[in-house]
């Protein structure tokens, strides 16, 4: 009859513990370079889709108002404001459609 050693485990029980650890920390390692290659192309996904989209067509044209800054006009020009912080109108759109609504 064998008797085992108390104490530490054998040197093929340090090698099976030793191939545990390794492979978990393999799969572990893996799935985490796996979560983000998925973020990253998702980001890229997402960025490419943003870079396909077409501007809206800028906003028809408001009707001229008479001069005069009545509340209508105010809120005209505040609209063509908004239009050009959003890239929607260029500099040379914009200054056509405030002299519209400006009456000039």
């Amino acid at each position: 009859m064998m008797r085992r050693r108390a104490g530490r485990p054998g040197l093929v029980g340090t090698m099976a513990r030793t191939a545990v650890i390794a492979g978990t920390a393999t799969a572990v390692s893996g799935g985490v370079a796996r979560r983000q290659q998925a973020k990253a192309q998702q980001a890229a996904d997402a960025q490419a889709y943003q870079d396909q989209q077409v501007a809206p067509a800028p906003a028809a044209a408001p009707a001229a108002a008479p001069a005069g800054g009545t509340d209508d006009t105010i809120a005209q020009l505040k609209e063509l404001a908004a239009l050009k912080e959003q890239g929607i109108l260029t500099d040379e759109e914009f200054a056509a459609q405030k002299a519209k609504v400006l009456g000039g």
